[in-house]
């Protein structure tokens, strides 16, 4: 695996950071105050857009994730149609994965699924590492989306060496995590090798992203929700936390890019998930804004946490559920708007552009 001394960035020079002075997403992932309450959703870029779905027609979900001029676009639609304060890159989290020769695939109406799943300290050896010249397709991507996005910020994100770590091991999507965690207890050292390498994955992987442009990260644990917070401080957080420390202290908007930090289920993480290095915690909608920003030591800002089926609710109940989050948002150290999860594929595209404009029409205190 490439480290940190290694030439990563392949001859490739750092894209000159866009000035994004004063945009709320940023100013509120700071812990700052933004001119009007930021909103960006989780899995914007695709599943409820008629455009995109006509875009992707007879093209794999990889296939778009790894053709620049694609991903661009579907990056891009939301942005247009809602007026988010964020754009995110479309990608995947198994897309370094697939990058680096490990053999997986997205089957529609299952998702990733792994043609050899890693069980054994053999296997994990036999894992291909990932160069960065492999990551060409995805930052050719931020390449040409930087000079469409005008002012508005660019999220770059990966999987967590945990959640890749669970496809890996189960073979696909896993309700129980049986497999999982049971290679976590019984060979705890082919575990943390394992995660060693995941974690050097990942990192490399954002920190392309980063000198490609973007703005800001998300390192998504979804299944970390399903680890007790001992369980996730022995085996997860010093993995997770190796992936966010090597991207301390890059350039960006205030001097740093914002790192956001976001799991499911992860109520009695949050804490912990603050200390493995999040400058912002993600938030589900399990848990009110300001108890989160509490758990997680009182001085991170949050992002969230409307659940994805109150947009189902009709306005009047959904404007209610964002008067109350956004005001629950005023007691944080700072407060971007989001679902609590992914946006649902049968969501009305009018019904997010409209909540975008009651969640801008919210009071900043």
């Amino acid at each position: 695996m490439h480290g940190d001394s290694a030439p990563e960035h392949g001859g490739l020079p750092s894209s000159p950071r866009r000035d994004l002075a004063g945009a709320p997403f940023l100013e509120a992932a700071h812990g700052r105050r933004p001119a009007h309450l930021p909103v960006w959703f989780m899995r914007q870029a695709g599943r409820s857009l008629p455009e995109y779905r006509a875009l992707r027609s007879g093209s794999g979900m990889l296939a778009a994730c790894l053709t620049p001029d694609l991903t661009c676009e579907i990056t891009l639609q939301p942005v247009r149609r809602h007026g988010v304060d964020a754009a995110i890159l479309f990608s995947d989290i198994v897309v370094p994965l697939y990058l680096a020769g490990i053999g997986v695939d997205i089957v529609p109406g299952t998702g990733p699924v792994v043609g050899h799943p890693i069980r054994t300290s053999d296997d994990v050896e036999r894992m291909p590492t990932l160069a960065p010249e492999q990551v060409e397709p995805v930052t050719d991507a931020i390449a040409l989306l930087l000079p469409e996005l005008g002012d508005t910020p660019l999220i770059g994100f990966a999987g967590a060496p945990f959640t890749l770590a669970s496809y890996l091991i189960e073979g696909g999507p896993s309700r129980n995590h049986e497999k999982t965690k049971a290679l976590m207890r019984s060979q705890p050292h082919v575990w943390h090798t394992l995660m060693g390498r995941l974690a050097e994955l990942t990192g490399l992987f954002l920190r392309r992203q980063v000198a490609a442009g973007v703005d800001a990260v998300q390192l998504f644990d979804s299944w970390a929700g399903a680890l007790s917070e001992r369980d996730y401080r022995e085996f997860v957080l010093p993995h997770s936390a190796a992936v966010l420390s090597s991207l301390a202290g890059a350039p960006g908007d205030g001097g740093t890019v914002p790192r956001i930090h976001f799991g499911v289920g992860t109520a009695e993480l949050y804490g912990a998930m603050a200390q493995a290095g999040a400058d912002v915690v993600g938030v589900d909608w399990r848990t009110p804004l300001d108890v989160a920003a509490v758990r997680a030591g009182g001085a991170h800002p949050v992002q969230g946490n409307l659940d994805p089926a109150v947009l189902f609710a009709g306005q009047d109940a959904i404007d209610a559920e964002v008067v109350r989050i956004a005001d629950e948002g005023t007691r944080t150290p700072g407060h971007v708007f989001n679902l609590g999860h992914g946006v649902l594929p049968d969501t009305d595209p009018d019904v997010i552009t409209r909540t975008v404009e009651t969640v801008h029409a919210q009071p900043v205190r």
